[in-house]
């Protein structure tokens, strides 16, 4: 122990703080929710990858939501995992391995936003120009707004985290379950004005710009469904909207739970709880809520499924 006291590269990580009699029932559920969450959206994107009727602009570009849920689960859980059952003076992690797991967190979070705005853009082009709908949304433009999706994320994460490695430490102790800006900036007893203003600013901007795109896209969406004739039309608009709406409002929520907690301090126990189910409920969710809710997946699932049934009997 006073060896790695003595060493600043080396912190002492809170962890999930479990009495020890719940420790197993809390390794299981976390170990069944992740495996979960790994299959379903990775089954997904291979599903999409290998159905040719699925390669389609709208599932290509929710391949990159089911690629970063993967992403944000496993930046958390694992570690999570491997610490439940060591005491919390125990919990070592290395300081390069605290910035690279905070620096994946707010990438994930980023992502959500970005990865749904451009998801967004998608649904209001189908529905609102559905007769340019091929011309716009070509190969190349998904590929282009993928890129800009994550290319966005990584470099105003890339900023939050450099303002934070940049300062000295003072403290070895997270008092969080994982690592992210605030537990790392929290290390340092030097001023952290700037990273309070970029931290600000940064979460503004990502959050009006994520909100208002998404509000004003879907309101126009509505808009032309509820004055179109066509039924058809309508129906199939305003359920994929609602899709997208509901992993939205569940990201939303949960994200909106934590800021509104920090105000809250004698709430620390509350907000390192939603904390963790910030990265374990939108990711299981996500898969869940698309897989089902959209006509082509739910079809594809169910035909793969009764293929293999068949062949078992078969055999």
């Amino acid at each position: 122990m006073d060896n790695h006291s003595l060493n600043s590269d080396i912190l002492i990580l809170e962890g999930l703080r479990v009495s020890p009699e719940f420790s197993v029932p809390a390794f299981v559920l976390l170990l069944l929710i992740y495996i979960f969450i790994m299959v379903s959206n990775v089954g997904l994107v291979v599903l999409i990858t290998m159905e040719r009727s699925l390669q389609q602009p709208m599932y290509l570009l929710f391949c990159n939501m089911s690629v970063n849920d993967a992403l944000g689960a496993t930046t958390v859980i694992p570690r999570l995992l491997s610490n439940v059952f060591t005491p919390i003076t125990e919990r070592y992690i290395p300081y390069i391995d605290c910035v690279a797991q905070a620096f994946c967190v707010h990438f994930n979070m980023g992502a959500s936003h970005t990865v749904l705005m451009i998801m967004a853009f998608d649904r209001y082009v189908a529905i609102c120009s559905p007769l340019r709908y091929a011309a716009i949304m070509t190969s190349r433009t998904v590929v282009k707004l993928s890129v800009s999706a994550w290319t966005v994320a990584l470099l105003m994460v890339g900023i939050l985290l450099g303002l934070s490695i940049r300062l000295s430490r003072c403290r070895q102790t997270v008092l969080n379950p994982f690592c992210d800006n605030a537990s790392l900036f929290k290390l340092s007893c030097e001023s952290v004005l700037i990273n309070h203003i970029y931290g600000l600013g940064y979460t503004v901007v990502l959050l009006s710009s994520s909100l208002g795109s998404v509000t004003l896209t879907y309101l126009k969406i509505a808009v032309v469904c509820l004055s179109s004739r066509n039924k058809s039309l309508n129906s199939k608009g305003l359920q994929t909207c609602a899709t997208h709406l509901a992993v939205y409002v569940i990201m939303f929520v949960s994200g909106s739970i934590i800021v509104i907690l920090h105000r809250f301090p004698h709430l620390s126990d509350h907000r390192k709880l939603a904390s963790i189910l910030l990265h374990v409920v939108p990711p299981a969710m996500n898969a869940v809520i698309y897989g089902l809710q959209i006509k082509a997946v739910r079809q594809k699932i169910v035909i793969m499924f009764t293929r293999n049934t068949r062949g078992e009997i078969t055999q």
